[in-house]
């Protein structure tokens, strides 16, 4: 597995801290001793700006890292501390170098906090998580991946959740269409019934009307023909009238 890009800059960073302290002190030493320091001034100004921008770049990886989820926020955090331990001790060079700061006290605590190693725990953290005190950077890196390796293996887990709930919503919906379109078409077919009921209603009422009428109709002529001449007792015997002798 690669080391992490970001733990070899930061070491390289700390190598160049340590031997600016150095030379400073270096620098202070040949000064009391009234011996020239030209060289070792331009030398520490060039220091000093390789470490600015070995800074700049632990920055611009820790961001990238972050923002792209490389790491996990707690290991995002404790980078982020030793970034901001390193730029207040680049600080205080800068002050000693410029002999604003109390320059043994400076020294001495480079000297004694400088030159982190790989695999060698990092002076700097005092308080460090129970789960990682007294690992060295690649054994946190390991770590690291691992859990990023865990978080990505759940989010598969839920992806596929997340998957299969999508499909059976799109089934659902289906389903839910296919109901609507029969219930479409049996409102259509109650609508169609109940036209057709209406009419066949209409008729028969018409056909009742029509039917009465002719039964009033009817019986007026029957009452018409029984009020008419008597009949004869010819015609009561079954006799023709009309005919003479009979």
């Amino acid at each position: 597995m690669a080391p992490d890009p970001w733990f070899s800059t930061y070491d390289s960073t700390c190598q160049i801290a340590q031997e600016i302290a150095e030379k400073i002190q270096q620098q202070n030493q040949y000064e009391r001793n009234g011996e020239n320091t030209i060289r070792l001034t331009v030398t520490i100004r060039t220091l000093l700006q390789n470490l600015k921008e070995k800074i700049a770049l632990l920055k611009d990886l820790l961001l990238r890292a972050v923002s792209t989820h490389q790491i996990t926020q707690l290991e995002g955090d404790r980078r982020q501390n030793l970034l901001d331990e390193l730029v207040t001790r680049e600080r205080l060079l800068v002050a000693s170098f410029k002999n604003e700061g109390a320059e043994p006290d400076l020294i001495r605590s480079s000297l004694m906090t400088g030159g982190a190693k790989r695999g060698v725990p990092n002076p700097w953290l005092f308080e460090e998580p129970e789960e990682i005190r007294g690992l060295g950077f690649d054994e946190i890196w390991q770590q690291q991946q691992k859990i990023i390796q865990e978080q990505d293996a759940g989010l598969d887990a839920l992806s596929s959740i997340i998957s299969r709930q999508k499909q059976m919503g799109k089934e659902i919906g289906n389903e839910l269409d296919e109901q609507n379109e029969i219930i479409d078409d049996l409102a259509n077919l109650v609508e169609n019934t109940d036209g057709k009921l209406r009419t066949e209603t209409r008729r028969v009422n018409m056909v009742d009307r029509k039917s009465t009428s002719c039964e009033r109709h009817s019986g007026r002529g029957n009452t018409s023909r029984g009020r008419g001449f008597p009949r004869s007792r010819e015609t009561d015997a079954g006799l023709d009238p009309r005919t003479p002798g009979s």
